[in-house]
């Protein structure tokens, strides 16, 4: 006779693992701590190479006027100022990812605690089937 809610449990094990589990399995080699600023680091070396692009873009587009007045130019000031707004920028983008990806790793080790519980429940009807602990009425 079939266990309709052992098959039931596979199913949904079976589901999990093809979809989301897959990168929830990634996730859980790391430690919290570990997998956040390993996202915040990647997050740092983005927002960097961006701002150096978007930097080249300003520069190529205000280049005549540059060239006109690179005596009249204040470099420093312009030095500071554009480096202010990239670490007002990278500080920024890094809090934003450390939050985003620690919720998102809070949200899969709750996704992995269900998972085990789920795994749980079906050794539990292996072993009432094979007869080696006896049936709970709770479950």
């Amino acid at each position: 006779m079939l266990n309709e809610r052992k098959i039931r449990l596979m199913t949904q094990l079976a589901i999990y693992e093809k979809k989301e589990g897959k990168e929830d399995f990634k996730l859980a080699r790391y430690y919290k701590g570990d997998y956040t600023r390993f996202q915040a680091w990647k997050t740092g070396v983005a927002v960097t190479v961006a701002y150096l692009l978007l930097v080249a873009v300003a520069v190529i587009y205000k280049l005549e006027y540059l060239i006109e007045n690179a005596f009249n130019i204040d470099y420093e000031a312009l030095g500071k100022k554009i480096l202010g707004l990239y670490i007002i920028v990278l500080a920024t983008y890094v809090i934003i990812a450390m939050v985003c990806y620690s919720l998102k790793y809070a949200a899969s080790r709750k996704k992995l605690a269900r998972y085990f519980r789920m795994l749980r429940k079906l050794n539990h009807i292996y072993l009432v089937e094979d007869g080696i602990v006896q049936e709970d009425e709770d479950k």
